[in-house]
């Protein structure tokens, strides 16, 4: 807000600050609460820009393991000023995936375990790690081959998936 103070905000802390600006910045601070809470280090701060409701660039940090994961919009993806990539497997038999389950028993709950049943039956594994901004950035570096999960807000998502697009993730 000091830097940027026309710009809009969107975070998972607080309600939308709407300064009717062409720039909106997408944030959590603590993407993977319950890792943080429990002192499991699969947790990041995620920060994404759009302009005009297009993402042009995002950053995920992981304090924990100090892995800064950022793209620009037609730029690539990086990590820690290296640059990264989408895994090769072309196939679900030789993938890995990695997911996300519902915190409450909405209409997604029954539905993510029977998906998760097919894809453990079809792949090399399907992992499930408690943090979407970092799932994202591990498809981006090729560690996953895919992510899925249902119901997911923009804070979620907003960085991480432009750092696996500009990897190569469609």
């Amino acid at each position: 807000q000091k830097e940027y103070p026309s710009h809009s905000i969107l975070s998972e802390e607080q309600e939308l600050i709407d300064k009717k600006s062409d720039y909106k910045w997408i944030i959590d601070p603590l993407d993977g609460t319950t890792n943080f809470a429990n002192n499991l280090p699969i947790f990041a701060v995620s920060i994404g820009l759009q302009k005009n409701n297009k993402t042009i660039c995002g950053v995920v940090y992981n304090p924990a393991a100090d892995k800064c994961f950022y793209a620009e919009d037609g730029k690539g993806a990086y990590l820690n000023n290296n640059s990264i990539c989408i895994s090769s497997s072309n196939t679900l038999s030789k993938s890995l995936l990695v997911t996300g389950f519902p915190y409450i028993h909405d209409k997604y709950y029954d539905k993510s375990f029977s998906i998760f049943k097919d894809f453990y039956d079809r792949t090399q594994g399907v992992r499930r790690l408690g943090a979407a901004s970092l799932d994202l950035c591990f498809v981006a570096m090729g560690r996953f081959a895919g992510f899925y999960e249902f119901n997911l807000k923009p804070w979620d998502i907003c960085a991480g998936s432009i750092i696996a697009k500009e990897a190569g993730a469609s």
